[in-house]
This record gives structure tokens, sequence and C-alpha cells, in this order.
């Protein structure tokens, strides 16, 4: 049975939209721009010793919905 929450969410925090991401086109780690330090791969690097630099850009939904958490209760709020 679930039960209702009392939160009246009036502390509301926007999720940030999801970035542009890179993939591997060896291992197909995605990972955002931001966290290729180097330009390599990492998961490549670490597993195999090489440097890998061959990346597909994948898209962010240009539709996507915005979202918000309630900093009080965590509930996750999609809008329409």
């Amino acid at each position: 049975m679930k039960t209702m929450t009392l939160c009246k969410h009036t502390n509301l925090e926007l999720i940030p939209r999801e970035k542009n991401k890179m993939r591997c086109k060896h291992c197909h780690l995605t990972i955002s721009k931001d966290e290729l330090e180097n330009g390599f791969c990492p998961e490549c690097f670490e597993t195999q010793g090489k440097k890998q630099y061959d990346f597909e850009e994948m898209k962010a939904d240009a539709n996507a919905k915005s979202q918000f958490r309630c900093e009080d209760c965590g509930i996750i709020i999609k809008t329409d």
C-alpha cells in the first residue's frame, strides 16, 4: 500500500538537462566532453593501456522534459 507524502514540494531544484556526450568507438564508453581530461578514452587506457582518441558524438534529446527534485522529500517531478 502506497503512503501519501505530506510534503507540498515548495523547495524545488531544477535538474540540469543532459548535455551531448561522446562515445568511444572501441569500448563504447559514453562520457561527457568535460570528463575527457586528456582527450583519450579513460576506459581503454585503464583496461588495455591504449590511448584511443576515436569518439562519436551522441546528441542529447532536444525534446527532453524539464525535471525538478524536491529538496525536502527527494521526489522527481517532470514537466509536460
